[in-house]
């Protein structure tokens, strides 16, 4: 989990002002922040959250105890049998410290007419919300347990959309759902409040919503108790619909074209030729592409050419497609099919989330004519996967996609 997000501890959700602001703008302030914020956070609404007290350092720990084995051996009549002991596993993380603001002139709050403090407030609220649902998405997205679609293929560069026949498209179903359902409870894995949340992108969502066992909210639950976004339920999972649910986009190949073509036929070879889009020399190294029923890695490349690490096959023309997505480069959304316990995150709420004023004059000789204001954020954040079995993610193309 090295490579994953980590972030530096603030405790208390507050203000920093100056006197001339209120204890009771302040708390409006603070409050309109963390309300802006958290319609964000769909990804954080099924974790393990775990403040950290303040001066408890910058290293969370977060416990796993395994499952007893079945206590098969019947008992002796009058005799004590041998007791058992608890096993845990412990994953720590160190938290890291993200944040932004916004400056405004002595002039802009003098002459403007709306608000420019709630203005400000509200869209860097938005955008720490943003930020910290985007941290945890990442590491929900980065475990190892996925299903390809209805686990027809192998491998995400073969999920295929766009065709005109629904049986070669890789879609969402209900039978993704299913099997992955199956995965979770074959993996003893428990619901939260009854039902496996299912984190969703409207793109995908469209392909899926058609289906007649789909249930609205009102038809199945008390709505004042809803989880935010919520959007539906069926077999068992209920839906959270986010535009924050991860895409995996490959970018254009060409700064004048997404796709590239073969110039000249190859057999077996690791150089090929192109042409069709102006490619910078070793612009594409690192980069996937697609030639036929192959994906390579490009190690090198020239203005007109390309060397991989895996032999191609391609005839004269053949479309060379960007390979980090799906099949002809198309756009694969993850779903997130989750359980209890799976992933774990610090509060926000609680104590991660600061929201910081400083007015006109607070910074002393710095601002010696009074000629700057600010507004920011800072907050903490970390997110672990305590449990792969327990999220459970599927891969698919969608209709709406590039």
């Amino acid at each position: 989990m090295a490579n994953e997000p980590n972030i530096t501890y603030n405790a208390n959700t507050q203000v920093t002002t100056q006197a001339s602001l209120s204890e009771e703008m302040k708390t409006f302030y603070s409050d309109y922040l963390l309300d802006a914020a958290e319609p964000e956070l769909v990804h954080d609404q099924f974790a393990q959250k775990h403040p950290i007290p303040k001066n408890g350092g910058k290293t969370i720990q977060f416990r796993r105890f395994a499952a007893l084995d079945k206590a098969l051996t019947a008992l002796t009549e009058g005799v004590t049998p041998d007791g058992q002991s608890l096993s845990m596993t412990t994953l720590e993380a160190t938290v890291r410290q993200y944040g932004g603001y916004i400056q405004m002139s002595d002039i802009l709050l003098l002459t403007a007419i709306d608000n420019n403090l709630i203005m400000a407030t509200k869209l860097l609220g938005a955008q720490a919300g943003r930020t910290l649902d985007t941290i945890t998405r990442e590491v929900l997205v980065g475990g190892d347990n996925v299903q390809y679609a209805n686990e027809r293929v192998s491998a995400r560069y073969l999920l295929r959309g766009g065709n005109d026949s629904a049986a070669d498209n890789d879609y969402l179903t209900v039978d993704c759902i299913r099997r992955a359902v199956r995965a979770l409870k074959n993996a003893n894995c428990h619901r939260i409040d009854g039902a496996f949340p299912v984190i969703i992108h409207p793109d995908v969502a469209y392909d899926l919503m058609n289906d007649p066992k789909w249930l609205s909210p009102h038809q199945y639950v008390d709505t004042e108790h809803m989880y935010e976004g919520e959007i539906g339920k069926i077999e068992g999972c209920r839906f959270v619909e986010s535009t924050e649910a991860r895409i995996f986009h490959a970018d254009d190949l060409a700064s004048d074209s997404r796709t590239l073509s073969v110039n000249g036929a190859v057999s077996g070879k690791t150089t090929v030729s192109f042409d069709g889009g102006a490619v910078a020399d070793n612009a594409l190294v690192g980069r996937y592409v697609l030639i036929g029923p192959a994906r390579a890695c490009v190690t090198a490349n020239t203005a007109t050419t390309l060397t991989l690490d895996t032999a191609v096959t391609a005839a004269d023309n053949a479309v060379i497609y960007p390979g980090e997505a799906g099949a002809e480069g198309r756009d694969v959304y993850a779903t997130l099919v989750l359980a209890a316990d799976g992933y774990g995150t610090t509060e926000i709420t609680g104590g991660g989330l600061e929201h910081i004023v400083k007015q006109l004059g607070s910074a002393g000789t710095s601002d010696p004519l009074n000629q700057r204001a600010s507004v920011g954020w800072k907050a903490t954040k970390v997110a672990v996967r305590l449990n792969d079995s327990a999220i459970r993610r599927i891969e698919t193309c969608s209709t709406y996609s590039e």
